[in-house]
């Protein structure tokens, strides 16, 4: 890893502008790959910084770190017998920690879970669960038996590596369930405090997540529609509601065969009871659009903001088809404002060339396979010696249909009798232009429905295209904080372990509105691989009198580190607290 500087000229000054470059291997390619874009490191960029992480919460005491440099009398050390001891993963376990408690997840739960005859606090055990779940997602067992005994959380948090096991972390599980509603309401407090973050708009978006195993007294998991293409495997749906700028608000759990369309009410209702009935707008895609869902919205007084099914753009061909009345909304996108039939909608057609180009290519691809097996098809036919029965053929025909059906309406193809081949039947088949004519016309367009009245076509658009930060929460669930596949077999701890990723993921989108704000960038996987390498040891200093002397302590960072840490204004701890009856 190495910084990399640009230099450019600006209003008659030269700026220097410093980004933090690592070099990785991709298959036989090696290329450089950013962390993080440092900016001009000034002395006001790292003064914002600090006044930055002040804001954050960040510079409350640590548990278990002390700045006390140690007694200062001079003692007699054995040079050659100094050693290094238990070393630890220490950069980011620390992070995760700093980012628990700059959310105050560590007061709520002390407040909602007061200390009682157990003998590790449960708020300590469920803040391993999520920062391990952030740090290093995998099982229970393997964070007890693996990763928190390698990791410094145990000094962080002064639990002793032998109380964590499997056990107490699933009583933990169990524990954390029953507080999914107040932790969701803290949150939204929280972002308020710390991004005065609007809560006028919710996105709201679903998923699925599979499991493995039968999950026979789960009755939750079933068989349905999988965006994993897992449909071999049983699996429960999420549905999340976000902010505009992308952080979780909250989630609900549906059975796994649970449809779209039939979500909506459920959601909606959940989240105004949970955070307020004001005026908020609600972005959803077609997904979730029917006529009934769109009436209740209204008929509640809500706004509303959506995708229109495909089937939609049909009603609008004569204005597809007129060039007059379209807003150029940026390089190579379109819109215009429609007026439903029914008068109390607006619709907004878009018409994008980007997306027009690779609906083209795709039509074309489609054709193409069809044609090609088509064309195998009809020479067996010709080719065959003895009869060939017509439901087989046209099964077969079916079949190419249905592996290529985004063309499937192109062709009208019959299977005709013919006593010249040995099949005794043939192929043929026909282009239909009005497939074609609709085709040229609607490629790369789409509908956006809305009772909002007074927002440009512009802002409509804008504001739909943000639904991307709920689909890129879903890619982070399952990428980054790997909630997938659930091997759970109750619902109790599938539903723990769902509101598991859901905290974790609040520590991550935290951690990414910090780097936008001390402008390095927003990606919180780099920066978590990078400080992940930061390690913590024990020093021990053989005494002349042969005693010794052990000093916890945490490596140096190198000089990138050093500034990646210095824009997010984060102090390293350059000592840890020994505990109680350690040998010295």
């Amino acid at each position: 890893m190495y910084l990399r500087h640009t230099t450019r000229r600006k209003n008659g000054k030269t700026h220097v502008y410093w980004s933090l470059v690592r070099t990785v291997r991709r298959g036989r390619r090696v290329v450089q790959e950013t962390v993080a874009t440092l900016g001009e490191l000034d002395a006001r960029g790292r003064a914002k910084a600090r006044a930055l992480a002040e804001h954050f919460g960040v510079r409350r005491r640590q548990r278990g770190l002390f700045d006390d440099p140690g007694p200062s009398e001079p003692v007699a050390v054995l040079a050659d017998r100094i050693r290094l001891e238990r070393a630890r993963e220490f950069g980011g376990a620390w992070l995760g920690w700093t980012l628990w408690r700059a959310l105050r997840y560590d007061e709520l739960l002390e407040r909602l879970l007061p200390r009682g005859r157990e003998d590790v606090s449960w708020p300590l055990m469920i803040a391993i669960l999520v920062i391990a779940r952030l740090c290093e997602p995998s099982s229970e067992l393997y964070v007890a038996e693996a990763w928190y005994r390698r990791s410094a959380l145990e000094d962080l948090l002064g639990v002793a590596a032998e109380k964590v096991n499997d056990d107490r972390l699933y009583r933990a599980l169990d524990r954390l369930l029953p507080l999914k509603g107040e932790m969701e309401r803290h949150v939204r407090e929280r972002y308020g405090e710390l991004f005065e973050l609007p809560y006028d708009l919710l996105l709201y978006d679903l998923t699925a997540v599979y499991f493995e195993g039968e999950q026979a007294g789960n009755p939750l998991a079933a068989r349905g529609h999988s965006p994993d293409r897992r449909s071999d495997c049983k699996q429960v749906v999420i549905a999340l509601v976000v902010t505009r700028e992308g952080m979780p608000l909250g989630y609900e759990i549906f059975a796994g065969n649970r449809t779209s369309v039939t979500t909506v009410e459920e959601v909606v209702t959940a989240m105004e009871a949970r955070h307020g009935r004001a005026k908020r707008i609600w972005v959803m895609d077609r997904g979730m659009v029917s006529e009934e869902n769109l009436r209740w919205l209204r008929e509640e007084g809500r706004q509303y903001l959506v995708g229109s099914p495909r089937s939609d753009l049909r009603r609008f061909s004569r204005e597809l088809s007129e060039e007059r009345q379209w807003d150029r909304v940026r390089e190579g996108l379109e819109v215009k404002l429609c007026t439903g039939p029914e008068g109390e909608d607006t619709f907004v057609l878009c018409r994008s060339e980007a997306r027009r180009d690779k609906e083209r290519a795709m039509h074309e691809r489609f054709a193409r396979r069809i044609l090609g097996r088509l064309e195998s098809l009809k020479r067996r036919l010709e080719k065959a010696r003895k009869p060939v029965e017509r439901g087989e053929v046209e099964r077969q025909v079916g079949r190419i249909l249905q592996q290529n059906s985004r063309a499937a309406a192109k062709y009208e193809i019959r299977v005709q009798e013919c006593r010249e081949y040995g099949s005794g039947l043939r192929l043929a088949w026909t282009e239909r232009r009005e497939w074609t004519d609709w085709a040229l016309l609607s490629e790369g367009a789409y509908v956006l429905r809305t009772n909002i009245r007074d927002w440009s076509p512009e802002d409509l658009w804008t504001t739909y295209i943000q639904l991307t930060d709920a689909e890129a929460a879903f890619r982070v669930h399952k990428s980054d904080l790997s909630i997938r596949p659930i091997h759970h077999q109750r619902e109790v701890r599938v539903r723990a372990h769902i509101h598991v990723a859901f905290l974790a993921y609040t520590l991550w989108k935290t951690l990414e509105q910090w780097q936008r704000r001390a402008g390095i960038g927003d990606n919180p996987r780099k920066i978590l691989d990078e400080l992940k390498r930061l390690q913590s040891a024990d020093v021990v200093l053989p005494m002349a009198d042969g005693r010794e002397l052990r000093l916890r302590c945490v490596v140096h960072p190198e000089q990138e580190q050093k500034m990646l840490l210095d824009r997010l204004g984060l102090d390293l701890p350059r000592r840890l607290r020994l505990p109680q009856g350690a040998k010295m």
